[in-house]
């Protein structure tokens, strides 16, 4: 760690565009309310970067930065292209014993901007600053979705168990490369390799941090206003409206 009166040592791992979205309840044709929303997402699209990934958020909600919340998640999808990504967030039918068929319905997107993952004294953080909505709304303020956070990442370690009825399923946790899960170092977090969410399963903690971080940081996102014809979700995710609701992208309203 830093002494007091030195400058933390920032060095720059990732950086890319950031989405979060929501998808509605099975057969939730019009949720108005957090309790409507099965799951919260994000995507993040690394600039330069071969994979693209899709992360489920736990409490369906991001941490607080100014409480210092810790949230649960873990690695959804891994695809080699934002438009495979947009293939896993569309509306799924599917037929079940008892019931009938049932609808998945469509994710929504809440927001998009920029990301960065620093390493900041041995300890990974993943900051943001939002493009999209221009004013953030009553999505956002259900999601915690600030206009710019900071929140602490660390990746978990598959080999060292899991608390009682929390995380997932042994059978679906990340299954790392020898060299990847030396990286641990027999720790249950590693702070350091961003790598490591590199894979399907792959479980992390978010802890909020800091809700200004490019200042705190003296890294400066590159945050630009946008609007629906440059929005980088419907140009890059290809999540047009006629799949995808965006009011809450744009608008910040609940659809």
């Amino acid at each position: 760690m830093a002494e007091p009166g030195q400058e933390r040592e920032t060095v720059v791992l990732e950086e890319g565009d950031i989405f979060f979205l929501y998808r509605p309840r099975v057969e939730e044709e019009h949720p108005s309310s957090i309790g409507d929303v099965q799951r919260f997402e994000m995507v993040l699209r690394p600039h330069g970067g071969e994979k693209v990934r899709l992360l489920v958020v736990g409490r369906k909600r991001l941490p607080e930065a100014e409480r210092h919340e810790r949230h649960w998640g873990f690695v959804e999808a891994i695809r080699h292209s934002a438009k495979g990504i947009e293939k896993e967030l569309r509306e799924r039918r599917y037929d079940t014993g008892t019931r009938g068929e049932r609808r998945r319905p469509a994710a929504r997107p809440a927001g998009e901007g920029v990301y960065a993952i620093t390493l900041e004294d041995g300890q990974m953080h993943l900051s943001y600053a939002l493009e999209l909505p221009e004013k953030p709304g009553q999505v956002q303020k259900a999601f915690k979705i600030a206009p710019e956070a900071s929140y602490a990442l660390s990746i978990k370690n598959p080999e060292k168990g899991k608390p009682v009825n929390a995380g997932l399923r042994e059978e679906d946790e990340a299954d790392y490369p020898e060299k990847l899960q030396e990286e641990f170092r027999g720790r249950r977090f590693a702070r350091e390799d961003v790598g490591l969410l590199d894979f399907k399963g792959a479980e992390f903690i978010l802890i909020g941090a800091r809700s200004n971080p490019e200042s705190e940081y003296g890294h400066d996102l590159g945050a630009e206003h946008e609007n629906y014809e440059h929005a980088e979700t419907i140009r890059r995710l290809r999540m047009v409206k006629s799949r995808h609701p965006v009011k809450p992208l744009l608008e910040g309203g609940w659809a």
